[in-house]
């Protein structure tokens, strides 16, 4: 959750998985299931804040990937999103986490950069971080041969594991480990993505 176009669901459901995906985007669901579905594969649409009742306890894992947690204005729909992955956890189960690490991003900013496709398109980006509210807004423009200038504003409130730490554990959640992104490296001080495996209690 949530599963966008279905890339790891689907996967997972190959790697012989029983799996859910939820998105709220029906577009991306669309993909998703075109993908293909079955006994194993299922996808509904739906809010993150608030999961279906149904799921009450049903899963042994859920999985929160590539930096899909912080788009919401409030931060207290964050921790709800927390609490609703925990509620359908059953006892035991594990949630794993990867997004961006706070501290990490932060120790090595960069303010703007740009490069150039393969097509001659140019793409730039220009960001900015309002460090009281943790949100980093990302400015991408393009402009190239073959496809239409564009622009388009990206927000994300960035976490540091400490505090995805707490907010796991006032939803009954204990983090267990913490790596350095998709490596099998301890989660650093300069660590810019985090990957953290969280335990029902």
């Amino acid at each position: 959750m949530p599963c966008g176009q279905g890339r790891h669901a689907h996967l997972l459901a190959e790697a012989g998985y029983n799996v859910d995906g939820l998105d709220y985007s029906e577009h991306l669901l669309k993909i998703a299931r075109r993908r293909g579905t079955g006994p194993s594969l299922r996808y509904t649409r739906g809010d993150m804040r608030k999961l279906p009742a149904r799921w009450t306890g049903r899963f042994d894992a859920v999985v929160n990937l590539f930096t899909s947690f912080g788009f919401f204005a409030d931060p207290s729909d964050d921790a709800k999103v927390i609490a609703q992955f925990a509620r359908v956890l059953k006892p035991g189960g594990i949630l794993v986490w990867h997004g961006g690490s706070r501290d990490g991003v932060m120790a090595r900013f960069l303010g703007r950069d740009w490069w150039q496709t393969t097509d001659g398109t140019m793409v730039a980006h220009e960001r900015s971080f309002d460090p009281l509210s943790g949100i980093l807004v990302i400015e991408s423009s393009w402009r190239g041969p073959t496809r239409r200038a564009g622009r388009r504003t990206h927000r994300i409130r960035l976490y540091t594991a400490t505090r995805l730490a707490e907010l796991c554990r006032d939803a009954g959640l204990i983090v267990e480990e913490a790596w350095d992104g998709f490596t099998e490296r301890p989660l650093g001080r300069a660590s810019g993505e985090m990957m953290l495996k969280a335990r029902k209690s």
